[in-house]
């Protein structure tokens, strides 16, 4: 095996991690949709970082914007649209939803698609994935990325799986709910699910751990392997 590559769900960095121990390959992620081609990526020769998704492919036209279309500062979470006039016929993005216009005006407005993807940038121009806007979490007044607390609950060795959804909640609108699936031969006990809730508020921010743990057998996942949140 010479190579090895991603993309279709967000790569956890203790996955990168792992994968290069034992394999000695450092796997290059990327982002496309359906609607799309790669749109962001690390190309052969970049220097890869651990839970980036890499840069825009260049002249695609990407680019990552607030709610009012303008362009976010590094460290911002924004989301990632193509700077493309609908109908365009450009090679690498779709026409339209099919029989759908009221979506497909949705998804194309102010002279940009928009993927629905949040995302952050660094200093160094490389991409960094935050969820779904429909996923966000939004508790006490606060916007939560589940990808972010999912990386640092996947740093936990006993951690296989984890997937980070909202719950609702009469309080605060929504709190952060962690599913997790142990390895093999891990109990789920009460006394480790405040270490996990302890070691996610050590790792970021405090109002980010998950109230909520459940331990599981499995998580719901597409057919093409992507965990189903919306289903948690």
């Amino acid at each position: 095996m010479k190579h090895a590559c991603t993309a279709g769900e967000a790569l956890n960095p203790e996955v990168f991690t792992q994968f290069e121990k034992a394999t000695g390959l450092r796997i290059h992620e990327g982002f496309g949709q359906t609607e799309m081609t790669l749109g962001l990526a690390n190309l052969v020769g970049d220097a890869l970082k651990p839970g980036s998704m890499g840069k825009p492919v260049p002249d695609y036209g990407i680019d990552l914007v607030d709610a009012d279309g303008v362009p976010v500062a590094p460290g911002e979470h924004g989301e990632i649209v193509i700077r493309v006039p609908r109908g365009s016929g450009r090679p690498g993005i779709f026409l339209g939803y099919y029989k759908d216009e009221e979506r497909t005006k949705e998804a194309w407005r102010d002279g940009m698609y928009h993927t629905g993807d949040l995302a952050w940038k660094d200093e160094d121009g490389y991409y960094n994935y935050v969820g779904r806007a429909d996923d966000v979490i939004k508790s006490s007044g606060y916007r939560i990325g589940p990808a972010e607390i999912e990386n640092v609950i996947m740093e936990l060795p006993y951690v296989l799986e984890c997937g980070v959804s909202a719950a609702p909640d009469p309080v605060r609108g929504q709190v952060v709910k962690a599913s997790i699936v142990l390895v093999k031969g891990k109990l789920g006990t009460d006394v480790l699910k405040k270490e996990i809730q302890d070691y996610v508020k050590q790792h970021t921010a405090p109002y980010k751990y998950p109230r909520i743990v459940e331990f599981r057998e499995t998580l719901p996942k597409t057919i093409s392997g992507k965990i189903q949140r919306n289903l948690l």
